[in-house]
């Protein structure tokens, strides 16, 4: 079992930048597929970023995509969520999670491992 920590949110204006990071407090992360996952106020919790364990072939969701890097570094223990030219429409709690599924889940249901989230806040 993997305790996942994520940190780095804040608040933002419209076109800045913030890298979240997602650690464990116990075990490895390296051997997981890392997905981040953002839940704003009166949404649902949806998918963002997906990495493998071994950081080859990230997916991303269609409105992040050139905006955000999702990354790893198993030396660390760390998965990174690089977010660039932050839009009000990116503000929301920030979740990762872990599972040891062979294939790229995008639905929350699939990951059994969670962090408590970190606040992101971008203001236009």
């Amino acid at each position: 079992q993997v305790q996942l920590v994520e940190s780095g949110g804040g608040s933002v204006q419209a076109g800045g930048s913030l890298r979240l990071s997602c650690t464990t407090s116990g075990g490895s992360l390296a051997i997981y597929v890392v997905g981040w996952f953002r839940q704003a106020p009166g949404k649902e919790r949806e998918f963002v970023a997906i990495i493998p364990s071994t950081g080859v072939n990230t997916h991303y969701t269609d409105s992040v995509k050139g905006r955000f890097t999702i990354s790893r570094d198993n030396g660390k223990n760390t998965v990174y969520l690089q977010m660039s030219s932050l839009k009000a429409e990116d503000t929301a709690v920030y979740y990762c999670a872990a599972n040891r599924s062979p294939r790229p889940e995008t639905e929350p249901i699939r990951y059994p491992y969670w962090g408590q989230g970190t606040q992101v806040t971008v203001s236009s």
